[in-house]
């Protein structure tokens, strides 16, 4: 029976599983995102993310969620991408990898020979509206009134990479996002779907926040998202720029910098968690 090598890695709990292409071949990671993704049934994470080789950078990440569906980026998925090559491809630093939305360079931080921490430049966010993209009629979408469902709420569109729409609340433990987070993510303004972030604002350099993913539902954590929020906050006067912020999520803690020069730094951990051979039984 064919077998493929694995290994779940993960960043402040945004769990994937990593392949390293460049010795494994993948010839249909759509449903092997959708085959080894379901929790309790198989493996289990958010998706499937592909190591793979690249003929512009040191390495290529491909990014699949739950539901199959490619991602052009993943913060917390490129912390893992950069934890892996550094510690068993190429001890490179900084490392630069290959991404749908650009290359992306890493700075590691090494404990014992292998990367624990790690600083990612984002590179700029997109705030005009068609190329996030998004269908709202003004130069920038910053704290526009949206409804949905029934319901205003105030709404700044970002993109990192991937279409972002924020939202800043006084409370946001108590809501129920398995139940309201689907009318965001396909809320129509948003023709590629949107990742849905609900902030409460703890003090100026700290924020607080739950996300709901396109194609994966709520999440632990979405690096992009913390990214996109940040920029946000500075846009709507909540936070500065070139002041590293603390972005509370539900699986830990990132720091983000939104710079003068407009580019976005990303600073968190990545951790290897296993290794092991999956039976591609049902593909």
């Amino acid at each position: 029976m064919k077998t493929v090598k694995f290994t779940k890695m993960q960043g402040i709990g945004n769990d994937y599983i990593y392949i390293n292409c460049f010795k494994e071949k993948i010839d249909d990671p759509v449903s092997l995102a959708k085959e080894m993704s379901p929790r309790r049934f198989s493996v289990g994470a958010d998706g499937l993310i592909l190591i793979c080789p690249s003929k512009v950078a040191d390495a290529k990440m491909r990014m699949f969620n739950l539901d199959g569906s490619e991602g052009k980026m993943c913060g917390n998925g490129i912390r893992c991408v950069a934890k892996y090559v550094y510690d068993k491809i190429l001890k490179k630093n900084p490392l630069n990898i290959e991404t749908l939305s650009g290359i992306k360079q890493i700075e590691v931080f090494e404990s014992g020979g292998k990367a624990e921490t790690l600083s990612v430049n984002m590179g700029m966010p997109e705030l005009t509206p068609q190329k996030i993209p998004c269908k709202f009629t003004g130069k920038r979408m910053i704290n526009e009134p949206v409804e949905v469902n029934g319901k205003t709420y105030n709404m700044t569109a970002v993109s990192m990479g991937n279409p972002h729409a924020v939202i800043f609340l006084d409370e946001i433990d108590e809501l129920e996002l398995e139940k309201i987070g689907k009318p965001f993510e396909n809320n129509p303004l948003f023709p590629e779907k949107v990742n849905t972030e609900f902030v409460k604002i703890m003090d100026a350099k700290t924020l607080k926040m739950r996300v709901f993913e396109r194609g994966s539902g709520e999440t632990f954590a979405c690096g992009t998202g913390a990214c996109a929020v940040v920029v946000a906050a500075v846009l709507n006067g909540i936070c500065e720029k070139d002041t590293e912020i603390t972005v509370k999520l539900l699986g830990g803690d990132l720091f983000i910098t939104y710079k003068s020069d407009n580019s976005v730094i990303m600073r968190g951990p990545a951790k290897e968690v296993y290794s092991g051979e999956y039976y591609l039984d049902n593909l």
